[in-house]
């Protein structure tokens, strides 16, 4: 593909995306097709010879779109939301066409400086602690996801709590990782991928009112495990837990951290991105404890999957911990001591050029069209909540401080778990469940740019028609 073939394919691709965004509100929002549907539509071997695009972009609308569960639908509130926008795909595509691996900073110096300056620009907006500033003893840098930040925090932390014998004899003793119940899976997964196990995790009880961590059943476990000749290693708080978005209690849970000299690591995933509006700034109180911290700009940030922000209090630690080099990786450079090579920074070697697309979107929206975003998610997550409040079939079953609301059927599990699967099953929306306390509960989160006012108030009469007739046909 030479370069005049590849601007005549380009354009016809960006269309294709343009058009697909412009009609997915009409489009379901998940197929409703069995497994195997796109297998079977498909050749069973490669083509022997090139076909054109065009051929491409049409199997792309007849046998893939159709198939797809549209994470970008304005009726699409399962999860959390995974948002793309205009200028991160555009980021991404300059990014692609650039094709720079960005290990080193000799491997790619532009790209290496402009992270470390966007990182430095989030934490300006978002109010974060002067150590995890470039300019100070900490920095930042962009992960995959929060999965892969728990992780690196998570041997960070174990090289600390071993003083640095996790480097040459691994775990050499028995090492304890803590977190809520309501914790990340990823936190568990961080644990065995350490060596530690899923016993090396110690699940933390929470406030039953608030879900979020209980700071003396935390001192409590860290006093036992001592006693017992477990070492402490690793705190992870959480604010913004996927079940409820509830909000662990930092000053507390710092302060004990603080206390036993424990790592704590703000896994902030989901609700991180609030922080960009001052009047949600109240989740970060406390985060001076904190030895690292993330979140998702591929969450609610408009930054396409996968962006992952991640920074540290001392990224001398961090290198020290990570870093492994060999010969062929020696260069003039990274001796001066004057550069960051991202490379230490992470589990990978490789590492594409994500800065771009956060560039984008911050260029494009600007602070005031980011709070302008998170501020509206907050208000329709509002909206809807005021209607299942309104209606004595339903309840809110936990606090909603950003854009996810959490309710059920009061007629109990089977029914709550019954409205779901046939509110999904319609195909106008898609919503998922958790349990709260124990019972099982739906989940609706807000976040695509393209949902209004009209599309919540559009699930909510389908909710509470579905209801209706669910209840009716329910003996008794």
């Amino acid at each position: 593909m030479d370069p005049e073939e590849f601007r005549r394919a380009g354009y016809a691709v960006v269309d294709w995306i343009a058009d697909y965004w412009a009609t997915l509100g009409q489009r379901p929002v998940t197929t409703t097709d069995p497994p195997g549907t796109v297998t079977a539509s498909l050749p069973a071997g490669p083509p022997e010879h090139g076909e054109p695009v065009a051929a491409v972009l049409a199997d792309l609308d007849d046998l893939i779109a159709p198939q797809l569960t549209h994470w970008q639908h304005p009726a699409f509130f399962g999860y959390f939301p995974a948002n793309t926008s205009g200028p991160s795909v555009l980021g991404d595509l300059v990014s692609s066409g650039l094709g720079v691996q960005g290990m080193l900073w000799a491997t790619g110096p532009a790209g290496t400086e402009l992270e470390t300056v966007l990182l430095d620009w989030l934490a300006e907006l978002m109010d974060l602690p002067e150590r995890f500033r470039s300019t100070s003893s900490g920095g930042g840098v962009i992960q995959d996801s929060a999965s892969s930040a728990t992780l690196v925090a998570t041997l960070v932390a174990l090289h600390r709590a071993s003083g640095g014998r996790w480097r040459t004899a691994g775990v050499d003793r028995r090492y304890r990782v803590y977190a809520s119940t309501q914790g990340h899976s990823s936190i568990e997964k961080a644990a065995r991928i350490t060596g530690l196990g899923t016993d090396g995790l110690r699940p933390v009880e929470v406030d039953p009112d608030t879900q979020a961590m209980c700071p003396r059943a935390l001192r409590a476990a860290i006093a036992d495990d001592l006693a017992d000749g477990i070492v402490p290693a690793i705190v992870v708080a959480t604010v913004g837990t996927t079940s409820t978005t509830a909000v662990d209690p930092l000053p507390e849970i710092g302060a004990i951290c603080a206390e036993y000299g424990v790592w704590l690591h703000v896994d902030a995933a989901y609700a991180g991105a609030a922080a960009v509006c001052p009047e949600l700034r109240w989740t970060h109180t406390g985060l001076r404890y904190a030895d690292s911290y993330c979140f998702d700009p591929h969450k609610w940030l408009l930054t396409g999957f996968d962006c992952d922000a991640f920074w540290v209090a001392d990224a001398a630690e961090l290198v020290e911990a990570l870093t492994v080099l060999p010969e062929y990786l020696r260069n003039a450079a990274s001796e001066s001591g004057a550069v960051i090579d991202y490379r230490d920074w992470q589990v990978p070697l490789g590492r594409r050029l994500r800065a771009l697309k956060l560039w984008f979107v911050l260029r494009w929206y600007g602070a005031a069209g980011l709070r302008a975003h998170v501020r509206s998610g907050v208000a329709l997550a509002d909206r809807f909540a005021t209607r299942v409040r309104a209606d004595d079939r339903f309840e809110v079953v936990a606090p909603h401080p950003f854009a996810l609301v959490c309710f059920r059927l009061v007629a109990g599990d089977g029914a709550s778990a019954e409205l779901l699967a046939r509110v999904n099953a319609t195909g106008r929306t898609y919503l998922t469940h958790t349990r709260v306390a124990g019972r099982y509960a739906l989940r609706l989160a807000v976040g695509s740019p393209q949902t209004t006012s009209a599309h919540v108030d559009q699930v909510w009469q389908l909710l509470a028609t579905t209801a209706t007739d669910l209840l009716a046909d329910r003996p008794g």
